[in-house]
């Protein structure tokens, strides 16, 4: 007998009824799901979004928008696919209250929808239409900020139906065929493992025994914070690690007896006043648990706002739960205190970071804040070009100290950019010269004031500056004062002809357009005024000048300038042991470009620089920095790990690759696809690693793969990685997508290892391979980089990773053989390049795929 069920009362009057059919389903009494409060509609169209992923009598998605106070909900059964060509079936579904978001748990059997639920995703939806209209004709637009979800999507209801719809993805910068992740964003679990949830905490407890850890219950309130002292200059030392500074909130955040509390640096309690934090915090499959982090409110471009941070703070519980979903705050989690009665503060701080990502989800309100080994000189760059607070430097081994310690170090960052002087100050006291100079940016064609730099001038340098300075003097201010300010007025002040650029460093820009704790550089002989632009704006808007559609609405094109690079350093040394400078290697890579380019061409690159040399520090990097020439070619790429788009190079031409190995970039990395459809790869890639395994095993692999290829009919092309192994690449025609590359990638690999099991493994644990030679499938998925073509590679010596013919496999083959000293006079005598006809070719992939099947069915 189904169990009775609750009776509520009916909703307020004028509301309607749109939870009846909800509350009649389900036994409040024997169900955790919420009954839901009378419904109120948001303050504007859209609101929460919800998907669910709910395992009952069959596994399905629920898609859940925020509409007229209620969850308008469809099941769709195969789930969201940010994949235009698949149209998923959405059935409409009952009404759920608001609640309903916040429910994770598991339905007991013989109620209704019985079964194991997560919040798969979470975030915000914005009607693109008016949805009331969308709902009564049939075709809803809307955009999603989720964790997982974003970008534009239509729901379509299908004729002669009153509750199917379907679910479609809309072409846009967030099309992807890879498929999505299925954890909760909240508690980080599956469906599977929320069932057992209580048993995630058991494996961490045996690690914590084996570390030594003290079996001692913590609450939060007895912690203190650990606190950094300040150091001015960024370093790169070992046994140290480093992360990025964030503008935001200390906050510990803890989960004691099923419950959340959020606790300031001050020791207030913030649970309240940022609910989303405190949800995801219950929702841990953990007890006895505090986390120390930083928290932060993002703004549009994805970078931390202090003043959104402050303005969540100030509200009071009943506008904090709405402003949770408008403008939600993420914790970012830097460090572990105390786990199920352990006390992890003597643990060394690598350990406890280790743990930690074992804690916390891989995406949500709560995120892992990731840490860099060793290099901190590098992450500080990278800070300092994107205008973020500062770097943390952190002893790898240092335990979690109460109160200010030298283990722990804060080493702040400002912002440095071009400004034009647009003026000057007299000198006040002893000081000669002039007082400071007053700065301005070009914004739509019209030159603004921003402010002034009154210090980092020598005394040398103010009677030279004010000599030049003197020379342009002219009666009126040559800019328009900011849009929210006034120009400085008096005889104080002196204006000049905007002809000089300068860089100033400086905190920030603040609401009146004025800079803030600015301090004057240098000057910028090498810029032009009215190439100076007023930092965070382009030359001109977004949709100002021509209506004509742009030849790929996510490039930048490079513009019409002169193309001149302007090198330095050729005669720094490289490769100490040979003697190449890093003028050698420009040379290599110009007399290269022939042969290289049709590989880079119109992909993504990302750098892996070497200001030093090879001996020196280095860094990885995909995002292209602010100070680049406008004619170099980039385009953004989101990133799921960062939750911003990243600004990929593209290199298409010999000035742009000349640029790049300038920045003292040694490998160039690519994508295996194009910029004009990122899913579709040009080739399939095998790669060979051998490791610790003798390289006569890569030869015999290799010709083992090349006869499988030959007995399937696929062509396949070799070349040598420039480090210890091989790589096959067999052409696709871009007729697959990655997840189809990496399938069929898997079955060449499975087949060469069947044949060759002593001496090929696919096994990706290093420690599992048993001295054998990795057969690597796993490089071909979206994102994921292979070495170009006659890359140079960072070792001793400066080897290139070289196309070889076929031929050429044999006992002789060493990746040393080629280097930058061989490698054009190699390519002159072999008079053609053996591998760049992957580029071209267009197999026929189902016959391949075919004869593929049968033989793995013979073997």
């Amino acid at each position: 007998m189904p169990p009775r069920r609750k009776t509520r009362p009916p909703p307020e009057k004028g509301n309607g009824d749109s939870l009846s059919r909800y509350r009649a389903k389900r036994a409040f009494d024997q169900t955790p799901e919420p009954g839901g409060l009378v419904p109120k509609p948001a303050p504007k169209p859209g609101g929460l979004l919800i998907v669910h992923m709910h395992d009952a009598t069959r596994l399905h998605w629920d898609l859940r928008l925020e509409m007229d106070g209620v969850l308008r909900s469809w099941a769709v059964p195969k789930g969201p696919s940010a994949n235009p060509a698949d149209k998923r079936l959405a059935v409409k579904v009952e009404d759920h209250p608001l609640e309903y978001g916040d429910f994770e748990g598991v339905i007991p059997e013989g109620n209704y929808g019985a079964g194991t639920v997560i919040v798969w995703d979470r975030g915000v939806w914005e009607p693109l239409e008016d949805p009331h209209e969308g709902l009564e004709t049939g075709k809803l637009l809307f955009n999603l900020k989720g964790y997982k979800l974003r970008g534009r999507w239509t729901l379509i209801k299908l004729k002669k139906t009153e509750k199917e719809w379907l679910l479609i993805k809309e072409r846009d910068e967030y099309v992807s065929t890879e498929p999505y992740t299925n954890e909760s964003v909240l508690s980080g679990l599956t469906n599977d493992e929320l069932r057992n949830a209580k048993q995630r905490a058991e494996p961490i407890k045996q690690e914590l025994e084996k570390l030594g850890a003290p079996k001692r219950a913590l609450r939060v309130e007895e912690t203190e914070l650990m606190l950094a002292e300040t150091r001015e200059q960024p370093f790169t030392k070992e046994g140290w690690l480093f992360e990025v500074k964030l503008d935001g909130y200390r906050m510990r955040a803890a989960r004691e007896d099923g419950e959340p509390i959020l606790y300031s640096r001050k020791g207030l309690d913030f649970t309240e006043s940022f609910p989303e934090i405190a949800r995801a915090v219950k929702a841990l499959p953990f007890e006895g648990v505090i986390l120390d982090g930083e928290l932060v409110v993002l703004n549009e471009s994805g970078r931390p706002s202090f003043n959104n941070l402050q303005a969540r703070a100030k509200l009071g519980a009943r506008e904090a739960r709405r402003a949770a979903i408008e403008s939600p705050a993420t914790l970012y989690v830097f460090d572990l205190l105390a786990f199920e009665g352990y006390d992890l503060r003597k643990l060394p701080l690598i350990k406890r970071k280790e743990i930690v990502q074992k804690v916390l989800p891989r995406t949500g309100p709560l995120r892992y804040s990731e840490h860099f080994e060793k290099n901190g000189e590098a992450l500080y760059e990278q800070v300092v070009k994107l205008g973020l607070e500062g770097i943390m430097a952190k002893k790898a081994d240092s335990p979690y100290r109460s109160g200010r310690s030298s283990d722990w170090l804060k080493i702040r960052a400002d912002r440095i950019d071009d400004f034009v002087v647009v003026g000057f100050t007299k000198p006040k006291g002893a000081r000669g010269g002039f007082g400071s100079l007053h700065v301005g940016a070009y914004k739509d064609g019209k030159l603004i004031y921003c402010g002034r730099a009154g210090s980092g001038f020598t005394g040398d340098q103010l009677d030279e500056i004010s000599a030049q300075l003197q020379a342009l003097v002219r009666d009126t201010p040559p800019c328009e004062p900011p849009e929210h300010g006034a120009l400085p007025k008096g005889t104080d002040h002196i204006w000049v002809e905007p002809k000089l650029v300068c860089d100033v460093r400086y905190k920030e820009m603040t609401k009146d357009g004025l800079l803030r704790q600015s301090v004057f550089v240098r000057f910028r002989d090498d810029k032009k005024p009215e190439d100076v632009v007023m930092p965070g704006s382009g030359s001109r808007e977004p949709g100002d000048g021509d209506s004509e559609p742009k030849a790929s609405p996510r490039l930048q094109a490079p513009g019409s300038q002169i193309r001149e690079v302007k090198f330095s350093n050729l005669d720094k040394v490289f490769w100490p042991e040979e003697g190449y400078t890093k003028g050698n290697l420009i040379e290599y890579y110009r007399s290269m470009s022939a042969w290289l380019l049709p590989y880079l061409k119109d992909r993504p690159v990302v750098l892996t620089r070497f200001p030093d040399g090879i001996n020196g520090k280095s860094f990885y990097q995909k995002d292209a920095p602010g100070f680049v020439p406008d004619w170099i070619q980039t385009i953004p790429i989101w990133s799921e790990d960062t939750q911003r788009d990243i600004q990929y190079f593209v290199a298409n031409d010999v000035e742009t690759l000349v640029y790049l190995v300038n920045l003292g970039t040694i490998p160039l990395h690519i994508w295996m696809s194009r910029i004009d459809d990122l899913t579709k790869p040009d080739w399939c890639l095998i790669d060979l690693d051998p490791k610790d395994a003798p390289f006569e095993d890569v030869i015999t692999l290799a010709k083992t793969m090349r006869k499988v290829c030959e007995e399937v009919e696929m062509p396949a092309f070799v070349k040598t990685t420039g480090k210890s192994g091989l790589h096959i690449m067999l052409p696709l025609g871009r007729h697959m997508t990655y997840d189809q590359c990496l399938k069929f990638a898997m079955l060449f690999a499975r087949l060469v290892t069947d044949r060759h099991p002593d001496i090929a493994t696919t096994q990706r644990t290093i420690s599992k391979r048993e001295g054998k030679v990795y057969v690597d499938a796993f490089q071909n998925r979206a994102g994921q980089l292979m070495v170009a073509p006659y890359s140079v590679r960072p070792t001793p010596g400066a080897p290139v990773s070289m196309p070889i013919e076929w031929d050429e496999v044999n006992a002789k083959l060493r990746n040393g053989n080629f280097t930058i000293a061989n490698a054009r006079k190699r390519m002159e005598k072999l008079g053609h390049d053996p591998v760049v006809k992957v580029l071209e070719l267009k197999p026929k992939l189902m016959g391949v795929l075919e004869r593929l099947n049968n033989l793995i069915g013979e073997d």
